[in-house]
């Protein structure tokens, strides 16, 4: 149960344009929605659920503990959990029907010789050095070896550094997973590529792939400047508790590093700080309010911050921190950062409420 007045506004409907979008844009490959860090922030359970309902059958996480509370909830989905695991760690993975990610050769051994049958895809360097195999005689041998287990390669797959920039490196990396899947004795049912960037942007032009991972754009946001087509997801929104009437050079907030620059200047109180993902940096930033923007002054505190507004705002009037004239990328703008950082901010104390807008 959540009593304070503040929330991040979950669109549905705006999701299952997005995933409808990027799935024509890719057809005939199978779109792996990627729901890690609690679905960037939008909530993993509420996201999977209502693609489950678009027919999806497969998601994709970073941590075991990620696939475990999907798995918690829907008995019969495919989950890939994409980041590390433990030797000791793949029986639970067997319990859970998790299918995890092969990406040193000390994992890879490992599978080889573990008792109980083991699903999982095997992901390549090809250039970004974070995880994944890029010795191509170990990779063919350990696939000979594994002929003869009774575990399940169900995939192959990397990531690509520099997708939104499509740079020499993209290319390189796409030169270079080619070139491997070539020499394989025998290929998985499933090789899969490209993130948000280069699904939207490239995927068309690959026929060695079968599926595509899509993140950042199933919440309706790019790093790509030309992406069009997308809705953003999230909006964040609080209502007032409280305006202050001051007087000239009254102080607001720790430090008193505001002062009011007239008599009678009101100041609203917002019951959202940065122990809700709303940091410290955004106090030099705008919010929406009944359709126009204001602007914060002083020091944002852990559980509330303060906007300068004028006698049309009321206490229990409601404020859009972004998703509306304020974008997530203007606030990642702000703080010197992306996008996905400003979404995956967002502390659990923010319950994620969702709406539809019938927009499809």
């Amino acid at each position: 149960m959540s009593y304070r007045p503040t929330w991040a506004e979950i669109n549905m409907d705006a999701l299952v344009h997005n995933y409808r979008f990027a799935q024509e844009t890719v057809h005939p490959k199978t779109i792996i929605p990627v729901i890690k860090a609690n679905a960037y922030g939008h909530g993993a359970i509420i996201v999977m659920k209502a693609l489950i309902q678009e027919g999806v059958k497969l998601f994709a996480v970073s941590l075991l503990e990620e696939a475990i509370e999907l798995r918690n909830h829907d008995s019969e989905v495919e989950i890939l959990m994409m980041g590390p695991i433990l030797e000791s760690q793949l029986e639970l993975c067997h319990r859970y029907n998790i299918q995890f990610t092969v990406y040193d050769k000390r994992i890879a051994e490992a599978v080889i010789s573990h008792q109980t049958p083991l699903k999982f895809h095997l992901k390549i360097d090809t250039g970004m050095h974070r995880y994944g195999i890029d010795d191509e005689l170990f990779v063919i041998e350990w696939m000979e070896k594994l002929k003869g287990t009774e575990h399940d390669l169900i995939g192959i797959y990397t990531h690509f550094a520099t997708a939104n920039e499509q740079d020499d490196l993209f290319f390189e990396q796409i030169k270079k997973i080619e070139s491997l899947i070539k020499k394989l004795p025998y290929l998985p049912k499933m090789i899969h590529v490209s993130n948000s960037s280069a699904s939207l942007r490239y995927e068309k032009h690959f026929n060695f792939t079968t599926h595509t991972r899509l993140g950042i754009s199933l919440y309706g946001l790019s790093l790509d400047k030309d992406q069009k087509g997308l809705i953003p997801v999230m909006n964040l929104k609080t209502k007032i508790v409280e305006i202050k009437t001051l007087m000239k050079q009254d102080p607001v907030g720790y430090g008193a590093q505001y002062r009011a620059e007239n008599d009678d200047e009101k100041i609203a109180v917002l019951p959202i700080g940065y122990a809700d993902g709303w940091i410290r940096k955004n106090k030099n930033g705008d919010v929406e309010i009944q359709g126009k923007r204001y602007p914060m002054v002083g020091i944002i505190c852990m559980d509330a911050c303060f906007v300068k507004v004028d006698d049309s705002i009321h206490v229990g009037d409601e404020v859009t921190l972004f998703g509306g004239l304020v974008s997530t990328n203007e606030v990642a703008k702000r703080l010197d950062t992306i996008n996905y950082e400003v979404t995956c901010q967002l502390t659990s104390r923010v319950p994620r409420k969702m709406r539809k807008e019938s927009i499809i």
